[in-house]
């Protein structure tokens, strides 16, 4: 890693702990309102005990920054650590500034987008602001459940708890929050422009790809493939186009070839190749 791309990854890491902490301070703690995970625990706690959010958001991720950095690697716990230092501080500054809105669902609104940007921009530099997600990773490596669905265990039980510890409208404010906050990460992290993957099956294989590459300025790939049923020879094509670009692509394949297959697929992230758009004239 070259220094201008870890002071970028340090910069990018400040912003968003810092629009969490706002998030947690300015808009959903002083309406009883809590996030997911640690930082959602570290919440009812501050409310129950003397200790402050601030303190208690390093003290309860601390633990779980050493098993990430036996398991996920010294750049990761280090993101991590930092980032979680920058949260508590954060929160510590602002914690007697009073809400920003007056009222509830605006916090909401307006906390939830905050948050989803804060974490989203941190995990997309290479480090996370909550255990949770840390454990979840090693317990996903030891038992056959995703990462998503281990987070979303832990947080059904803490918005639970949350309910006896607070009212529960403050649970169910608090699950929308984490609703909208979980969409803006997706978002942050992956991007406006979504990537799909297209796999094509047809006959016109050869002119459906030329049509892909004159009229979208996509490459294609040709792949040789067999007829599980019939046994022949077929030519399969894939590429990956934006989400603006998907419906143009599938007039482009049923004008040639109605009957044509079409398989399509999310992708998380394209690194390399050709995937930049060619200029079409």
């Amino acid at each position: 890693m070259t220094a201008g791309e870890f002071f970028k990854r340090l910069f990018f890491i400040t912003i968003g702990a810092m629009l969490m902490g706002i998030a947690l301070e300015k808009f959903l703690v002083p309406y009883e309102i809590i996030d997911g995970g640690i930082a959602g625990i570290s919440i009812m706690l501050s409310h129950l005990t003397p200790l402050p959010l601030s303190v208690l958001l390093f003290i309860l991720n601390f633990p779980f920054l050493i098993f990430g950095y036996k398991q996920l690697g010294k750049t990761f716990a280090f993101s991590t650590l930092y980032g979680i230092a920058v949260l508590s501080l954060t929160t510590a500054f602002l914690h007697h500034s009073g809400p920003f809105p007056d009222d509830k669902l605006l916090a909401v609104l307006f906390g939830g987008m905050l948050l989803g940007m804060g974490v989203g921009l941190v995990i997309r530099f290479g480090g996370c602001l909550d255990g949770i997600e840390v454990i979840s990773i090693l317990i996903s490596k030891r038992i056959k459940a995703s990462v998503g669905t281990i987070i979303m265990v832990f947080n059904v039980i803490i918005f639970i708890i949350a309910g006896f510890v607070f009212e529960w409208s403050s649970a169910m404010y608090s699950i929308v929050t984490y609703y909208l906050a979980s969409k803006v990460i997706d978002i942050v992290v992956e991007g406006l422009n979504e990537s799909k993957s297209v796999t094509i099956i047809s006959p016109k294989y050869e002119e459906i790809s030329q049509d892909i590459v004159d009229k979208l300025g996509r490459t294609t790939t040709l792949m040789h493939a067999t007829g599980g049923f019939s046994g022949q020879e077929v030519k399969v094509i894939y590429c990956v186009v934006s989400r603006i670009e998907l419906s143009k692509l599938k007039s482009i394949v049923q004008l040639k070839d109605a009957k044509a297959f079409i398989a399509i697929e999310s992708v998380a992230d394209v690194i390399g190749g050709s995937f930049s758009r060619q200029s079409v004239h």
